[in-house]
């Protein structure tokens, strides 16, 4: 693969150095596997990291975008969400199955006690 060129708004640093404590590695842990995945894939030379609606966003020539957030109305969960006119969710429930928790056809759920099972994310 070629080298990935990863390039990211200083304001996304903010949001994560604004995370609460109990949440804020395990957000930085999807967001290096974010990275990790893009590096691995094929066809991607730029990942912007940016915000969108205040959120961590990622955004490629090719793909759609993925964002990820922790909110204090549900503060024992982080989400990654994708966008609900793709078949992305529907596409994860067909091969993961209740391997994850879902929010109709637009996130994954992650519960801040949760072990995250890193092989089948970055899939």
């Amino acid at each position: 693969m070629g080298k990935l060129i990863v390039k990211t708004d200083p304001r996304v640093n903010e949001v994560f150095a604004n995370y609460p404590d109990f949440v804020r590695d395990k957000m930085q842990q999807l967001r290096e596997w974010v990275i990790e995945t893009a590096e691995d894939t094929e066809g991607i030379s730029l990942l912007e990291e940016t915000l969108k609606w205040g959120e961590p966003s990622f955004v490629t020539k090719n793909g759609s975008t993925l964002r990820m957030d922790w909110k204090e109305k549900t503060p024992h969960q982080y989400a990654m969400y994708f966008q609900c006119t793709s078949r992305l969710v529907d596409t994860f429930r067909l091969v993961f199955d209740q391997k994850f928790q879902y929010e109709g056809k637009r996130a994954i759920i992650f519960q801040c006690n949760q072990q995250i099972p890193e092989v089948e994310v970055k899939e």
